[in-house]
């Protein structure tokens, strides 16, 4: 290792990396981020336009491809999968970011506001990272790892203040799920991992975001006093995809500025 200058850890140019749900908000971030950064970024949504439309920003800093796909049951991210294996064999990067919310009061949750986000943020991660294994596996084989980041939530770790029951249990489910792939695949030089991130500016945000007075009472609760920015959790991924971060996996790493650490009621003095 170089003790020149340790940016040569950070390192990810050319490096093959998938993002679903990467048309918009935290998935967007991120594959802005792999993109200046030299990574061949593959995105991935549910919409021809959200993919066209990705693919042409990110094209402006970097390699940007764009795939039409769904994780939410078995089969069509299965497909998914078979469509990025098909045009490279090797896959070193995967970010499961894909996800959905819902909000109910207790005693009126319907079970398609379960069902639906179960299928797609925790079910959707397992199906998928199944079948991209071939190209992870070649990739690890070839470079000496490969990685897999999980994008979880806060709400997985702390009790939401919303109803958003099953939203909550999926991410909880994923951070667990993510342990488990971890130790599962560490020998073949497979890393998993899980990024925890609290509130960011996104489309699920957007009723806060919106809404001025929920904003300030969000933003009162962060310790660090802000919003998650775009370089933060392009930054963290970064690290997780590079050698930086080669002797990391099973971890679950809050990127909330303070909230799950400090406690969200707590003040900068």
């Amino acid at each position: 290792m170089t003790r020149n200058s340790p940016y040569p850890l950070f390192d990810i140019t050319g490096a093959r990396a998938l993002v679903t749900g990467g048309t918009s908000g935290i998935g967007l971030m991120i594959a802005e981020g792999f993109a200046a950064a030299g990574a061949r970024v593959i995105v991935s949504s549910r919409k021809q336009a959200g993919v066209d439309a990705a693919v042409a920003r990110l094209s402006e800093s970097g390699s940007a491809t764009g795939i039409v796909g769904d994780v939410s049951d078995p089969g069509s991210a299965r497909a998914l999968a078979a469509q990025v294996l098909a045009e490279d064999e090797r896959l070193d990067i995967v970010v499961n970011n894909a996800g959905v919310t819902w909000g109910a009061p207790l005693e009126e949750f319907p079970d398609a506001g379960w069902d639906k986000v179960m299928h797609t943020n925790l079910e959707g991660v397992f199906h998928l990272t199944v079948a991209l294994l071939p190209g992870l596996r070649s990739a690890a084989r070839e470079s000496g790892r490969a990685t897999i980041i999980n994008i979880g939530s806060t709400d997985g770790i702390n009790v939401p203040e919303m109803d958003s029951f099953s939203y909550g249990a999926s991410k909880a489910g994923l951070h667990h799920l993510t342990r488990h792939l971890a130790k599962k695949l560490a020998t073949e030089s497979i890393t998993v991992n899980a990024i925890a991130p609290g509130p960011f500016e996104s489309r699920m945000m957007r009723f806060v975001t919106e809404n001025p007075e929920a904003l300030d009472r969000v933003v009162d609760g962060i310790p660090l006093g802000r919003l998650g920015e775009p370089d933060d959790i392009a930054a963290l991924s970064i690290f997780l995809a590079s050698a930086a971060g080669k002797y990391m996996t099973g971890s679950v790493i809050p990127l909330d500025g303070g909230i799950v650490g400090c406690g969200s009621s707590a003040k900068l003095s």
